[in-house]
C-alpha cells in the first residue's frame, strides 16, 4: 500500500468514528457532521472527494472558524490541529452545546495542558459525557501523489527556504522550524508505519532536522507501552523485513533545479499556471467578440480543475514532454468523436432521428439493437471521457500559450545546455537582451542558472554588462546578490554539482508532427526530446541506495533509531542496496525533481522511491524567496 492509501485509510477510518469501516455491510451510514480547519481541509482535500465524503455519511463539512449552527441531534467529528485558539474554539462549542457529541481529532499530537483545558471546558459545561473520543490522528502532512508528500499548505512561510536560510536568524527560530519539519515527518512515518534509517549531510539544516527526528523515534521506540511503531500498526506495515531509506537532502545543495524551466506536463503546469494541492486555476477565455463601446469589459471566469489519481490521462502523461502530451490529448480527441458518431449513425439507422423509413428489416433490426444497447450503456463513460479530454485540451492550451509568449522552448533548451555544460550555440546576452523571449523573471531565471553553473564566476566587467542588460529589462537583481553570497559561502570545492550529461535531443520543429487538424498549433515551438539523466537530489539518493562509495555522500550521516545506544556512526551497518528509500528536501522542492527520481525508479524494477518536501514552490515563488533575502 502506497501511503497515499493509508492516509486515505486512516481519514476513512476516523470518520467511521475511528473504527475500521466494514466492507461487506448494507446498512445506511450514521449521518454525521465534519468540521475541520484549514490544515484539515489541506490533508482531506487531495485524498478524499466530496462524493466519498457523502458516501461515508458527511453531510456538512464545515471550517472550525465559520459561523455554525447548531445541530443537537447529530455526532461531529472534529479534525482539527492542537492550537490555542481551535481549543478555546471547541471548548466554547461545547459550552454551546452544538452537537449531539463530540470525536475530537487532533492532526498532530496534543499536549497534556491542552486536553485538560478541554476537560475542564467539559464539566463545566456539563458535557463530559458528550466526549466520546479524543483520538491523535498523526496525520499532519499532505499526500499529493502515490510516492510524493509535502509538509504542509498553511502558515508554509514559517518553514519556507527564506525562513531557514534568513541571515539574522535566531537559535530559538531555527528550533521551531526544525521541531514543526519533524512533527510532520514523525507523523509520517507513524502513518507509513516503519522506522527508517536516516542518512544527512553534515553542517545544515536537513542535519538538524535528522538529529531531531532520530530523537524523536527513538524515545518513541523505548516507550514500548505506547509506542505507535509495535503491535498492529505494524503487523500491516508492507515493509516485511527491510526498513526504507530515508535520505534528508538540503536545498541549498541545488539551487539551479528550482528554477529551471521544464518540459514535462505537470511540471509546467506547475510553473506557468495557478497550481496546487492537485487543482490547477485558470481563467477562463471567454469569447473574444467585442464588448459594446462603454461597456465595462467581461470579468475573467476563475475555473479549476482537479488533476486526481482517478483521470488516467493525467497518470499516464503528467511526466511526459509537452509535445507529447498535444499529441494524445488530440488522438483521445479524435477517438472520442469516431465513437460519438457511432452513436449518432445507430441512432439515424434506427430511425429514432429523422423519419422512419420503415424498411428496416428485422434482422438488421435486433442486430442494431443490441449496438444501440452497448452504445447507451457505453454513454456516462464516455461523457466522463469527453469531461477529461475537455480538461487537458484547456489546460495544455493554456501552457502552450504560455511556451509561444515566452518562448519557453528556447529557455529550456538554453539551460539544459548550461548544466550539462554543452556548447552554447548562441550567446546568453542575446537571449536577455531579445525583447521577445520571456518575462524579465524568465531572464532573471536564466541568469541565475548560468552563474550558479558556471565553473568561473563572470568577470567584473562581463558581470557588469549582464547586470546592464538584466535592468534594461526590468529584472530585480536582489535575487543575485543572495545567489552571490550563496555562492561564496558554499564554495563547492569540488566540481559544481553536476547536472548529468542530459543533453535534449532537438527534434526540428513541430509542423511536420502534428497533423493539420489539430487543436493545437504548434508552429514554431521546437520538439525536444528528453535523455535521462540524474539530478544531485536522485544522485545522491543512488549513492546511499544502492551503498555506492562516491565522495559526494561518503560522510553522510548514518542514524538508525531501532538501535539502544544512539551510538553515531557514519559506517552503514546494512551492507545491503535498500528496496524503499524516502527522500526529503529541507527547504523546498519541486516537480522537476519529483519527475526526475520517477523516472529513475522506472528504470530500477522493484524498487520504490518517495519524494518529499517541507514546500512545494515554482520558480517564480522561489525566487520571490531568493530576492527578499538578498535586498540590501
Amino acid at each position: 500500500a502506497s501511503v497515499r492509501e493509508k492516509q486515505a485509510a486512516a481519514l476513512k477510518r476516523m470518520l467511521n468514528f475511528n473504527t475500521s469501516p466494514l466492507k461487506n455491510t448494507a446498512a445506511e451510514p450514521v449521518w454525521k457532521v465534519l468540521i475541520y480547519d484549514r490544515f484539515g481541509q489541506d490533508i482531506i482535500s487531495p485524498l478524499l472527494a466530496v462524493k466519498e465524503l457523502r458516501d461515508m455519511g458527511i453531510t456538512l463539512h464545515l471550517l472550525l472558524h465559520s459561523d455554525r449552527d447548531p445541530i443537537p441531534d447529530v455526532p461531529a467529528i472534529y479534525f482539527v490541529m492542537p492550537t490555542e485558539e481551535n481549543i478555546d474554539r471547541i471548548c466554547q462549542d461545547l459550552r454551546n452545546q452544538l452537537y449531539e457529541s463530540y470525536y475530537l481529532n487532533f492532526i498532530s499530537a496534543i499536549s497534556r495542558s491542552k486536553l485538560e483545558d478541554i476537560a475542564g471546558a467539559a464539566l463545566s459545561a456539563n458535557a463530559v459525557t458528550q466526549v466520546t473520543k479524543v483520538f491523535d490522528q498523526y496525520l499532519n502532512f499532505i499526500t499529493l501523489e502515490d510516492d510524493m508528500f509535502i509538509l504542509c499548505n498553511q502558515n508554509k512561510e514559517l518553514i519556507s527556504y527564506h525562513a531557514i536560510n534568513k541571515p539574522d536568524i535566531m537559535d530559538t527560530e531555527m528550533e521551531a522550524i526544525m521541531d514543526t519539519i519533524v512533527d510532520s515527518l514523525f507523523c509520517f512515518f507513524v502513518t507509513l508505519g516503519a522506522v527508517p534509517i536516516i542518512r544527512c549531510p553534515r553542517g545544515n539544516a536537513a542535519e538538524m532536522v535528522a538529529v531531531k527526528l532520530d530523537k524523536k523515534l527513538r524515545e518513541n521506540l523505548r516507550d514500548a507501552r505506547n509506542s505507535l511503531f509495535t503491535g498492529d500498526n505494524m503487523g500491516a506495515g508492507q515493509f516485511s523485513f527491510q526498513r526504507p531509506l530515508f535520505v534528508l537532502a538540503d536545498r541549498n545543495l541545488d539551487l539551479a533545479t528550482p528554477l529551471h524551466h521544464t518540459w514535462t506536463y505537470q511540471a509546467l503546469i506547475h510553473d506557468v499556471l495557478d497550481f496546487h494541492l492537485n487543482r490547477v486555476s485558470m481563467d477562463e477565455s471567454v469569447g473574444s467578440e467585442a464588448s459594446p463601446s462603454g461597456a465595462r469589459p467581461k470579468k475573467k471566469n476563475k475555473k479549476s480543475y482537479d488533476l486526481t489519481a482517478a483521470d488516467k490521462f493525467w497518470q499516464k502523461h503528467k511526466g511526459s514532454p509537452f509535445p507529447e502530451v498535444a499529441e494524445s490529448v488530440q488522438e483521445e480527441l479524435d477517438t472520442y468523436r469516431a465513437q460519438e458518431d457511432e452513436v449518432k449513425r445507430l441512432k439515424s439507422i434506427m430511425g429514432l432521428e429523422g423519419e422512419d423509413e420503415g424498411a428496416i428489416s428485422s434482422i438488421s433490426m435486433s442486430d442494431n439493437t443490441a449496438k444501440l444497447t452497448s452504445a447507451v450503456s457505453s454513454l456516462p463513460e464516455l461523457l466522463e471521457k469527453k469531461r477529461l479530454i475537455d480538461l487537458h485540451t484547456n489546460v495544455a492550451t493554456a501552457v502552450l500559450d504560455h511556451i509561444k509568449s515566452r518562448k519557453l522552448d528556447v529557455y529550456f533548451e538554453y539551460e539544459e545546455k548550461l548544466m550539462s555544460k554543452s556548447t552554447l550555440d548562441k550567446s546568453l546576452l542575446d537571449i536577455i537582451s531579445d525583447p521577445d523571449a520571456g518575462t524579465p523573471e524568465d531572464k532573471m531565471r536564466l541568469f541565475l542558472i548560468f552563474y550558479i553553473t558556471a565553473l568561473q564566476p563572470p568577470s567584473e566587467s562581463d558581470l557588469d554588462q549582464y547586470k546592464k542588460a538584466l535592468l534594461e529589462t526590468g529584472c530585480d537583481l536582489s535575487s543575485l546578490n543572495y545567489i552571490k553570497q550563496w555562492k561564496a559561502f558554499t564554495k563547492i570545492a569540488a566540481t559544481p554539482s553536476n547536472y548529468g550529461n542530459s543533453g535534449v535531443k532537438p527534434m526540428g520543429l513541430f509542423s511536420r508532427v502534428m497533423n493539420s487538424g489539430s487543436q493545437f498549433v504548434m508552429e514554431g515551438v521546437k520538439h525536444l526530446v528528453l535523455k535521462q539523466h540524474n539530478l544531485p537530489v536522485t544522485r545522491i539518493l543512488d549513492n546511499l541506495m544502492e551503498m555506492k562509495s562516491n565522495p559526494e555522500t561518503d560522510d553522510y550521516r548514518y542514524f538508525d533509531p531501532k538501535m539502544l545506544r544512539g551510538s553515531e556512526s557514519s559506517t552503514p551497518r546494512n551492507k545491503n542496496p535498500f528496496q524503499e528509500a524516502i527522500v526529503f528536501v529541507v527547504g523546498g522542492g519541486n516537480y522537476i525533481e519529483y519527475q526526475n527520481l520517477v523516472d529513475y525508479t522506472k528504470a530500477k524494477p522493484g524498487k520504490r522511491v518517495l519524494y518529499g518536501c517541507s514546500e512545494l514552490f515554482n520558480a517564480g515563488q522561489f525566487i520571490k524567496q531568493l530576492s527578499s533575502l538578498g535586498q540590501k
